[in-house]
């Protein structure tokens, strides 16, 4: 499935020449092809056409602009997650809606990831802070949220249509997380990548559902 260009949100204040949009368009395109070690702000000041000293009005350390190219490809996860919420029949039962709401995070989330590897890598860089975001750095796709309150909105509908005991739903976007996000590290940048790598949507599809009835 081909996903739209990830670019940074649109700026209430953006006019030509905005160079911290600029610089974080070059960073993006950085870790899109190098993951985040190639994010490195005298390569993107380069790539802006100005000279190193002028990013620093902007980004004053490499590593900030590491985590804006972060948040920006966060936003970019949620954003698949969110099509293929989007492609969900609405007209299905309650319950089947539910299902097919923690099914399709997890399916946005497995195509990102092979599709888009280095901004993949560097959504989920380490960092001190799950999902951190701020004004000037969003990571929430179109709809508002980032892709972990997608998960966890997803199976706060199976609790409330009765698929899932309350009792469960306390740190079950952890568990869900995890199974599902290890298949896509094992096949990006494991052992699984010349494996399962062609049958991953299959394989994922098959791992989703085990995550949903183990739920």
């Amino acid at each position: 499935m081909p996903f739209p260009p990830v670019t940074p949100p649109a700026r209430s204040t953006y006019r030509h020449g905005d160079l911290r949009r600029a610089l974080l368009e070059a960073g993006v395109e950085l870790a899109r092809t190098g993951g985040p070690d190639a994010v490195v702000l005298r390569e993107a000041t380069r790539r802006a056409g100005v000279a190193p000293n002028a990013a620093y009005r902007h980004f004053a350390s490499r590593e900030a602009l590491l985590q804006a190219v972060r948040a920006a490809a966060l936003s970019a996860v949620a954003a698949a997650m969110e099509t293929e919420l989007a492609a969900v029949p609405a007209d299905l039962p309650p319950a089947d809606f539910a299902c097919a709401g923690v099914r399709a995070v997890g399916t946005g989330y497995l195509r990102f990831a092979q599709a888009e590897p280095g901004l993949f890598r560097t959504a989920f860089a380490r960092s001190d802070v799950l999902m951190q975001a701020t004004p000037e750095t969003p990571t929430a796709g179109p709809g508002g949220l980032n892709p972990f309150e997608l998960l966890g909105a997803a199976l706060d509908k199976l609790v409330e249509t009765g698929v899932m005991p309350p009792e469960q739903r306390p740190g079950a976007e952890f568990l869900a997380w995890s199974a599902v996000h290890g298949l896509a590290v094992l096949v990006v940048d494991g052992p699984l990548g010349s494996v399962i790598g062609p049958h991953m949507q299959q394989i994922g599809q098959r791992l989703i559902d085990m995550v949903e009835k183990g739920l």
